[in-house]
């Protein structure tokens, strides 16, 4: 079968296409024939070097996220079946097989069945954003660990960096569990995107007081922040944020720092949550599986700009450019068609 690998970290060029052997399922693995697989920035900043502290031991597949059909399962799984269509998480964290590949072996709990009603692309789509929108919302003291239908019921949630990946999968989720959602972006194209995802109220950061406006939807303050930004947005977080509220931020780079105006923060009891999901709990994990299946078997994670998620797309054998496309910041989901 056919493998995009890389045997050193650095620019894209050390992504080559090579032929290796297809790979037999042990116990409690199943082996998927990938469609679709998703590129994040976490899989150009791993190639890039930013995960390994030394040299590789030996080759590697990029890519966390995909989607497709199950092909051979190996003993003791129950649940999944030859043929059955599934959606792929956090498959190259911890060890060297990602995506970029023809046919990849996955813990069995790693494959999550894909609805019938949805696209292999909206599979691949789902993995690292979703499951980090969904730890962000949860992150509250006041709210619940598992979202669903409701249970966000009568709270406001402000997305910054409506447009993109986790951004749209926020908007999405929180509005499927019933919240009022203001989505921050930086353009029109892009407020034409978070409205599409949803979202009732889009500001542009550049142009508006993000902190007013979105105190006149929630004249208390809004319950949680979705941030990409903290470092630029914690004074507009804060002055937004209602007492308990709770600031989730996902995103940074490795030398970035943040100051806090700490006496407001207290003021407040405000929370800062930090979110990386390869690193939550095994509970909030399999709460953030659980609640995304649950919105996609629904239709409330849908993907493609009519629903605010632009899809560009690539070929296995440019694998290279597919990383160059997110790591320039392209809007919207990037996919490898398999």
């Amino acid at each position: 079968m056919k493998a995009i690998m890389y045997e050193r970290t650095g620019a894209s060029s050390v992504l080559v296409l090579r032929d290796r052997p297809v790979p037999e399922p042990g116990e409690g693995e199943v082996r998927v024939r990938v469609a679709v697989s998703g590129v994040n920035p976490t899989d150009w900043k791993a190639r890039a070097g930013g995960t390994y502290s030394t040299p590789l031991d030996g080759w590697h597949v990029p890519n966390q996220d995909g989607a497709g059909v199950v092909e051979a399962v190996g003993p003791g799984v129950s649940g999944l079946g030859v043929g059955q269509r599934v959606w792929l998480w956090d498959v190259a964290f911890g060890g060297s097989e990602g995506t970029a590949q023809e046919a990849v072996v996955v813990p069995a709990r790693k494959a999550v069945p894909l609805p019938d009603s949805e696209t292999f692309d909206a599979g691949a789509s789902l993995g690292i954003p979703a499951l980090t929108a969904h730890r962000a919302l949860t992150s509250s003291e006041h709210g619940p660990a598992r979202l669903a239908k409701g249970t966000l019921e009568g709270r406001t949630v402000l997305v910054t960096g409506g447009a993109g990946a986790v951004g749209h999968a926020a908007i999405q989720l929180a509005r499927w569990a019933g919240a009022t959602v203001v989505a921050t972006v930086s353009s029109d194209k892009k407020a034409s995107l978070a409205a599409q995802a949803g979202a009732a109220v889009i500001l542009n950061y550049r142009t508006q007081d993000v902190a007013a406006e979105a105190r006149r939807v929630a004249r208390h303050g809004v319950d949680v922040i979705v941030d990409v930004n903290l470092a630029a947005n914690v004074g507009a977080d804060l002055a937004a944020i209602t007492t308990g509220g709770t600031i989730a931020a996902y995103a940074g780079t490795s030398d970035e720092i943040v100051a806090m105006p700490v006496r407001q923060a207290m003021a407040k009891n405000v929370r800062l949550q930090f979110v990386l999901t390869y690193t939550v709990t095994d509970q909030q994990k399999a709460d953030a599986v659980a609640a995304v299946s649950a919105a996609l078997a629904d239709g409330a994670l849908r993907v493609g700009e009519e629903h605010g998620l632009p899809l560009t797309r690539f070929r296995l054998e440019d694998t290279a450019a597919a990383h160059d496309a997110v790591e320039r910041g392209a809007v919207g989901k990037v996919l490898v068609d398999i």
